[in-house]
């Protein structure tokens, strides 16, 4: 019997091969990515990008969208003075952590709630503008309507988890068109590098801002239900670009991934005739679907501690490889951008360019002399808080773009309140309640409660002896520490 001898897979074969594998969607990992030119609203790349989605705190871009509105239509002012309610002042982290009845700028609100992600600034001004937070909610969903994002619903100006939140890829990046389009007189609100408060110096989530050339917005998100979200935004040679990632593994992979979106995206200008056209932003057919649900896969028991958008992960090494959602459309791209020496890994490791914080401040506003005084005040006002009652505020601030699911998280948060709170010695039972925050905040306070020791011997002991020494005044205590909670 004779058998032929075995086939060799051709050249043709092997390159046929190879190309459908490239051209084929890769649905692996959970991410909805898009990018987009800025002034046309042509898509330049898409994968899943009509894909339902929580937003997280990528919310706060239709609340400063709105609120500027109020600005330009005369509605209110930048200088306008809001009031911190006891709604807003017991929003989840990150926060600024003012007390009920502080006063702020709508100018200060909104820069605090754009760089810090600040829960608290964005109810400020949704119940400064929309009267509540419902009837601002209403007024988010008929701009949303009336921009075309046919895929969102708001029920909250800042985020934090709720059914009813949701967009999409494509939804994002027509309202950032919006931004830019309608409020160009105001878009430097979202690319300020640092604030500064007191002596606090909070930078911007967006890893982009001061690392990747160009880079001019926007803003960030993460839940553990969402993934960690972000808008950016980058102008080259005249261009400018908007990327969306939606479900990235961490803050870092974030910004690695819209900072490959854009580098294709640029390098795609003189290969546009070798692409099939997809048409633009607002033409992409939505997806019929609920979102998907990250928390397992963010937060879930395997972590050892809540994801934030500090969270140190490496992920370098694997985001050095194509993006897991490239499609065939960035084929093409794909292969420029392999002969480039250009590492958004690398590029984003290093530190961000050197820059003067925005000055945040509470009160009216200020200029010359008055600014610096009030600067001064406030940074009085921080002693107490960071050593006693509002020591998680300044540190999850630093953790987490927006609060994690305060249910969803509280399992994963209780865990690391325990550990935190068995290494100091002293007030073993208030530690615990700093949502995993005590172990940074006691090192970060230990030298500020030594320099008032001298001062102030007494000071500590009494706060804890109060309750027993003098029951009728337990009501007041509680009351203070009920906002700053």
């Amino acid at each position: 019997m004779h058998f032929p001898r075995p086939l060799r897979p051709s050249l043709k074969w092997i390159l046929a091969v190879a190309m459908l594998a490239i051209a084929t969607p890769q649905m692996a990992q959970a991410e909805a990515l898009l990018v987009v030119e800025a002034d046309t609203g042509k898509v330049l790349q898409a994968d899943n990008a009509t894909m339902p989605w929580y937003p997280a705190s990528l919310s706060k871009l239709m609340t400063a969208y709105v609120t500027l509105k109020a600005v330009k239509d005369g509605r209110v002012s930048l200088d306008t003075l809001l009031t911190v309610s006891p709604t807003a002042s017991s929003q989840s982290p990150s926060k600024m952590g003012f007390r009920p009845g502080t006063q702020v700028t709508v100018d200060n609100a909104l820069k605090m709630m754009l760089v810090k992600s600040a829960n608290d600034m964005a109810v400020v001004l949704a119940e400064g503008i929309g009267g509540s937070i419902d009837g601002f909610a209403g007024e988010m969903n008929q701009t949303a309507s009336r921009l075309g994002m046919t895929q969102t619903s708001y029920v909250n100006p800042n985020g934090l988890p709720a059914d009813g939140q949701i967009t999409s890829a494509r939804d994002m990046a027509i309202l950032a068109r919006a931004i830019i389009r309608d409020l160009p007189e105001y878009e430097y609100f979202v690319h300020i590098p640092s604030i500064r408060f007191g002596r606090r110096i909070t930078q911007n989530f967006n890893k982009l801002i001061g690392r990747y050339p160009g880079a001019d917005g926007f803003k960030t998100g993460f839940i553990c239900a969402s993934g960690y979200n972000l808008v950016a935004s980058a102008t080259r040679d005249g261009k400018r670009l908007i990327a969306v990632v939606l479900g990235a593994s961490s803050g870092r992979m974030r910004a690695i991934r819209a900072a490959q979106l854009l580098d294709r995206g640029f390098a795609n200008n003189g290969l546009a005739w070798l692409r099939p056209s997809l048409g633009t932003v607002d033409n992409l057919v939505p997806i019929d679907s609920t979102p998907p649900n990250l928390r397992e896969e963010m937060c879930g028991a395997k972590h050892k501690r809540p994801a934030s958008d500090e969270d140190g992960e490496d992920t370098v090494a694997s985001a050095g490889a194509s993006t897991n959602g490239d499609s065939g459309v960035s084929f093409f791209a794909s292969g420029l951008q392999a002969a480039m020496p250009t590492k958004p890994a690398d590029m984003l490791a290093q530190p961000a360019a050197a820059s003067e914080p925005v000055v945040v401040y509470t009160g009216p506003t200020k200029t010359g002399a008055a600014l610096i005084a009030a600067v001064e005040a406030d940074t009085e006002k921080l002693q107490p808080v960071k050593r006693t009652k509002g020591k998680h505020t300044r540190v999850a601030g630093k953790k987490s773009d927006t609060a994690d699911d305060a249910k969803g998280d509280a399992k994963s948060t209780a865990k690391s309140d325990a550990k935190s709170a068995a290494k100091p010695d002293s007030k073993p039972a208030a530690k615990p309640v700093r949502h995993a925050n005590a172990k940074p905040d006691a090192a970060a306070a230990k030298p500020a409660a030594d320099k008032q020791a001298a001062a102030k011997p007494a000071g500590k002991p009494a706060t804890a002896a109060k309750p027993a020494a003098k029951p009728k005044a337990d009501a007041k205590p509680k009351a203070d520490a009920k906002p700053a909670g």
